[in-house]
């Protein structure tokens, strides 16, 4: 039995982990490479594994990051099942269908304006090989085992990460050998998602180390988003957010909300512009019972008139706008009235934010606010980095604009909250596996954990195969 580790490895994006035991192969998350052109590149490469190989598929959430290569493995023959958790099916239908819808509208504007060196530009995949993906999709309820191919069996367990993320704990007869595939890590303590889920044991573990050498800012209950807010309205400015349109969105409207209760902030127009982030919303909204308690408990039946009103708008602002067309989005990037602008993508490398980036960083009075991690070579890790230009659709943009980040907003969970979940672990792996991460990050993590823990850590590099014994 051998696993090779296809994505994510000694990088943070790109998520992919062929498990071959011998008779079949599952691959676990197919995800997309971000940021550094060497690693979007990848994208393009082919598979160490032909598509029509892979038995099944088996993804831990809807990132891009971790889902969206699949429409592209389709294209090149792929016909198995994808298991993912209900909400997880729900939110990559809006995610690979919107990603498609992109790479198609990229390389047309590419063909149209010449910014390409290639001719033509084509997009990685379409919107066609994106349905036939999602054909593929077979929900499967939290902690319900499934098979997923002869002798394997996949069960969820809810990761805290993402509405309906996951780690996977795979089972494999005849060796009787559980391999527990972490997905991304949620964090403790926060609001909107539960905590991850505990767990006691597994043989073998790989688990993300996206922040594996560093602690996120402690909770200031909303106090540094309340001050950068009010510093921009009283400079008659926007405050422009570059937030992933899965979950991000609705922590960032949970903090505004709150932050407007307490008249700690003034009441601006909210404007969240996103097709995706709209779609995103109205999942969370329907799915409130598998958030968390507190949010859970505005859509349990008999809670009072108070949480009734709260239940028909949760993740509402005194001022909200969800902007649904071109010519609105068009007339939120003109507007000079203080506002907050919340948009996708979270990384600033596509999408309509790029459009109110645009607009809004030649203007000082401006601030665009990263909520998020920034991975290397993004727009949205060269502003943080302090960039004084950057070029979006092949013009130069002049960065006048105060760029502000907070990383106490990450999903990620940091370096003390992955300790404190492997502490659940009554007995250590054989082996535990570090992906996920840059280098730097996954090995202070893995020096944390020898030290700390005792147990034996690998850090596997990109199409690395490894036997599991």
């Amino acid at each position: 039995m051998h696993l090779t580790f296809m994505g994510a490895a000694r990088t943070v994006t790109g998520s992919k982990h062929l498990l071959d035991t011998g008779a079949h192969k599952v691959l676990v998350d197919c995800g997309l490479f971000q940021g550094l052109k060497d690693l979007r590149q990848r994208n393009w490469e082919a598979l160490p594994v032909r598509a029509t190989e892979i038995t099944s598929l088996v993804l831990t959430h809807a990132h891009l990051d971790h889902c969206g290569y699949i429409p592209r493995l389709v294209a090149q023959g792929f016909k198995g099942r994808v298991f993912c958790t209900p909400a997880t099916a729900e939110l990559a239908r809006v995610v690979l269908m919107d990603a498609a819808h992109l790479q198609e509208e990229d390389a047309e504007r590419a063909n149209r304006k010449g910014y390409t060196r290639h001719q033509p530009a084509l997009p990685l995949f379409t919107e066609r090989d994106a349905v036939r993906a999602l054909e593929l999709l077979q929900p499967v309820g939290y902690q319900r085992p499934m098979p997923v191919a002869p002798g394997v069996t996949a069960e969820f367990l809810d990761a805290g990460h993402l509405l309906g993320s996951s780690y996977a704990r795979v089972f494999v007869e005849p060796s009787n050998k559980t391999i527990l595939f972490g997905g991304d890590l949620g964090r403790y303590g926060r609001p909107v998602l539960p905590d991850p889920t505990p767990v006691t044991a597994a043989d073998y573990l790989l688990v993300e180390s996206t922040y594996g050498n560093r602690i996120h800012e402690q909770d200031d209950d909303g106090a540094r988003i309340a001050q950068i807010i009010r510093e921009t309205a009283d400079r008659g400015g926007k405050v422009v957010i570059p937030a992933f349109a899965l979950g991000r969105v609705e922590e960032l409207l949970y903090w505004i909300d709150r932050l407007e209760e307490r008249r700690q902030i003034p009441v601006l127009p909210v404007y969240v512009d996103s097709p995706m982030a709209a779609t995103v919303l109205a999942e969370y909204r329907k799915r409130m019972n598998e958030l968390d308690p507190e949010i859970a408990a505005m859509a349990a039946p008999g809670t009072g008139h108070v949480v009734a009103e709260r239940r028909m708008c949760a993740f509402c602002t005194s001022k909200l706008t969800v902007v649904s067309t071109i010519a609105e989005s068009r007339a939120v990037q003109e507007s000079n009235t203080p506002s907050i602008v919340i948009s996708a993508s979270g990384m600033a490398t596509g999408g309509r934010v790029l459009h109110h980036l645009a607009r809004a960083l030649p203007n000082p009075r401006n601030t665009v606010l990263f909520a998020g991690y920034q991975a290397a070579g993004t727009r949205g890790r060269q502003l943080k980095d302090g960039a004084k230009f950057t070029k979006i659709h092949g013009v130069e943009v002049q960065v006048a604009a105060r760029i502000e980040a907070i990383d106490s907003m990450s999903a990620h969970a940091d370096a003390n909250e992955i300790m404190r979940w492997l502490g659940h672990f009554q007995t250590p792996p054989t082996t535990t596996f570090l992906v996920h991460g840059e280098v730097e990050p996954m090995d202070a993590l893995r020096a944390r954990i020898e030290k700390e823990l005792g147990w034996r850590v690998r850090t596997p590099g990109h199409l690395e195969r490894l036997e599991i014994t």
